[in-house]
């Protein structure tokens, strides 16, 4: 027996929408930018105040509007410190965010680092570091605050009420993905009330555990009467949609109700793009507008050979070090280079340091495995530290390598992984990176299938490349190999 459509609890909130227009739902379910803004204006409340109540114990000025009017500069500081820090620092995935226990540690480890980097800003921050008794004061209170609004997020915001209940078009495999993503990555946001198919044959029936409810025809009923806030359309070929389906969604948004194509739903969930479930539409990899992209490009390429030339001296500083120790190992070459892919499909060579035992690939090309046999135990070192990756700051500046890009394949692999991967060929439309949006988000590739989850992060970095993105790789890629946990 398929299982019975979802009884939400009643709410007067529910009862009020049984007496109103579906969208009336969309006025409190909280859409995930929605949430976004919210935390952030709770977290700017929440640092504000505790640096207002700071200057009131500590500094004798008045609790008030006009002591904030009078000392703009200082609140303003500490936002724009707040607002560059706390998004690098993972205070804005929502996962985290909706946990009370993860939300609790990160809301702590996020304003600890902020309020020590006010107090340590010269000149024009308040008088605050002139008694540790302040300094703590300002510390505590900020920690304090920031993670008392962001349990009071995790206690209450993710209740029924307020979660986004949605309805899905499609109930084939792109609807299936699409279910997976939604509970695994926004569980407490999402509601599922259930998917709508004009199959014959899945009428009645479930995916899962969410059924199929009706069909096209039902489609205005069942979001009226379940109180959907959003219809997701999860067919690959929407373009070609039959007309009553088409014209059942249309009513929808005519009447209010959020219609949202599957593929732009899972992108903001996964920080992928769902490319075997994309078919032959363009649309899905390919950016909206490249040419607002022109002046981040320019400003790309100088950071680019900044970083290059740092990389390069780092590199010939190190190299007696790095050679001394690969010579004491065993005789073979202290660099390796190797034909990687670059952009447009030019072929290039990357230089490495040595990690590996020489002839390490004469059976062929290969893909490196975790605890590969062929790395010597020097390279597991420079692997480890990531010393082994600095000649590459070379490439960078040559312009074969950027900071940030989808990671260089080599072609023979590039040859097959094309034949089986759509759209594969899309991930060579930038410069290649010294580290990606997919080394921060997945693991070592390799094999064919992570070559495939790779790409969806791939192509999601092509299609959304901008400053903050870049800096967020960075980031993440410090804290990677910091930790220990590698790329």
């Amino acid at each position: 027996m398929p299982p019975a459509p979802p009884s939400f609890s009643p709410s007067v909130t529910d009862r009020i929408d049984r007496l109103a227009l579906p969208s009336v739902r969309a006025w409190y379910s909280l859409r995930l930018s929605e949430r976004k803004v919210l935390l952030y204006a709770l977290d700017v409340l929440a640092i504000a105040a505790a640096l207002l109540a700071t200057l009131g114990l500590r500094l004798g000025l008045p609790l008030s509007w006009e002591t904030v009017s009078a000392h703009a500069s200082w609140f303003g500081l500490l936002i724009g410190e707040w607002s560059i820090g706390a998004p690098l620092m993972g205070m804005y995935d929502l996962r985290t965010a909706s946990r009370v226990s993860t939300a609790a540690a990160t809301a702590a480890a996020a304003a600890l680092v902020a309020a020590v980097a006010y107090l340590v800003t010269p000149v024009i921050t308040p008088p605050l570091l002139y008694s540790r008794l302040t300094a703590a004061t300002f510390v505590v209170l900020m920690v304090g605050a920031v993670t008392l609004g962001r349990t009071a997020y995790a206690r209450l915001l993710v209740q029924p009420t307020f979660r986004h209940r949605v309805l899905i078009v499609g109930a084939g495999w792109a609807g299936r993905a699409l279910v997976e993503a939604l509970r695994t990555h926004a569980g407490s946001e999402y509601e599922i009330a259930g998917f709508v198919d004009d199959d014959p044959s899945r009428l009645g029936s479930a995916v899962g555990d969410v059924p199929v409810m009706g069909t096209s025809a039902d489609l205005g009923r069942l979001v009226h009467e379940y109180r959907v806030s959003e219809v997701i359309v999860a067919v690959i070929r929407h373009e070609t949609l039959e007309a009553p389906l088409l014209q059942a969604i249309l009513d929808c948004h005519e009447r209010g109700t959020q219609v949202t194509l599957m593929q732009t739903v899972y992108e903001r969930l996964t920080g992928r793009v769902p490319v075997e479930h994309a078919g032959k539409s363009l649309h899905v990899v390919l950016p909206t507008d490249r040419d607002s992209n022109r002046v981040y490009l320019v400003l790309k390429r100088g950071t680019d050979i900044l970083f290059g030339l740092a990389g390069t001296l780092v590199a010939l500083a190190v190299l007696p070090v790095v050679a001394l120790a690969v010579r004491l190992e065993g005789r073979g070459p202290i660099f390796y280079r190797q034909a990687r892919v670059g952009q447009g499909g030019r072929v290039f060579t990357l230089v490495k340091f040595r990690t590996m035992v020489e002839d390490a690939e004469a059976a062929g090309p290969m893909w490196a495995q975790e605890a590969d046999e062929r790395v010597t135990r020097v390279g597991r070192w420079l692997r480890r530290l990531h010393i082994d990756e600095l000649p590459q700051a070379m490439n960078i500046v040559r312009g074969e390598m950027s900071m940030t890009g989808p990671r260089p394949e080599r072609p023979e692999f590039v040859k097959k992984l094309e034949a089986g991967i759509p759209f594969y060929r899309a991930r060579h439309a930038m410069r290649p990176g010294l580290t990606g949006w997919a080394q921060v988000n997945y693991r070592y590739g390799r094999s064919a299938e992570d070559a495939m989850i790779k790409l969806q992060y791939d192509l999601y970095y092509i299609k959304h490349c901008s400053v903050f993105l870049d800096a967020l790789i960075l980031v993440k890629t410090i804290g990677l190999v910091l930790t220990g946990r590698g790329l």
